[in-house]
């Protein structure tokens, strides 16, 4: 049998912290991802974690962008302004880095897993959120939280220890 290969949790807070660096740099020149994922992060040799996969990426003037209705989205990724409204801004962004926390520290689950995109607009829409991973301290899994508001605060990581800053 082989052994299940467990990732350190500095490495994963590492992971974070190199998608989080990534998305701002993606910002700090207006654009928004509007599919950041697990499935669309890169891991080079070195371990370093690269944010790819810009199909759906847009530059913005006024840190906003609405798709056309119809459009197809990333469902189990957006919060309720995308869901309902089909608005998208930097902090459509933060909540999907949110879903990637959880991502990288539930090992790599599907978010909302055994739910229909259907009920998982419902879900966001109540209120519902992502439940704490097991490889998550409670302390992280507040900043996943955090991601995840209505209104969210702005943050950044400022080291690869998971300590955070508001701005």
């Amino acid at each position: 049998n082989l052994h299940r290969f467990s990732l350190k949790e500095a490495w994963l807070l590492s992971m974070c912290q190199d998608v989080c660096e990534g998305m701002e740099y993606l910002e700090s020149h207006s654009f928004i991802h509007r599919d950041l994922a697990a499935r669309n992060c890169l891991i080079n040799e070195n371990n370093v974690v690269k944010v790819s996969d810009f199909g759906m990426t847009r530059y913005v003037l006024d840190n906003q962008y609405t798709s056309s209705s119809g459009a197809k989205f990333p469902v189990k990724w957006s919060p309720p302004e995308v869901l309902h409204y089909s608005k998208y801004s930097s902090k459509s962004d933060v909540w999907s880095f949110g879903v990637v926390m959880w991502e990288i520290f539930s090992e790599g689950r599907t978010p909302f897993e055994s739910r229909s995109n259907l009920e998982v607009v419902n879900d966001i829409t109540r209120g519902i959120r992502l439940y704490r991973p097991h490889r998550a301290s409670q302390p992280l899994y507040a900043i996943m939280y955090r991601c995840w508001h209505e209104v969210p605060t702005r943050f950044v990581l400022t080291e690869k220890n998971g300590s955070e800053n508001k701005n």
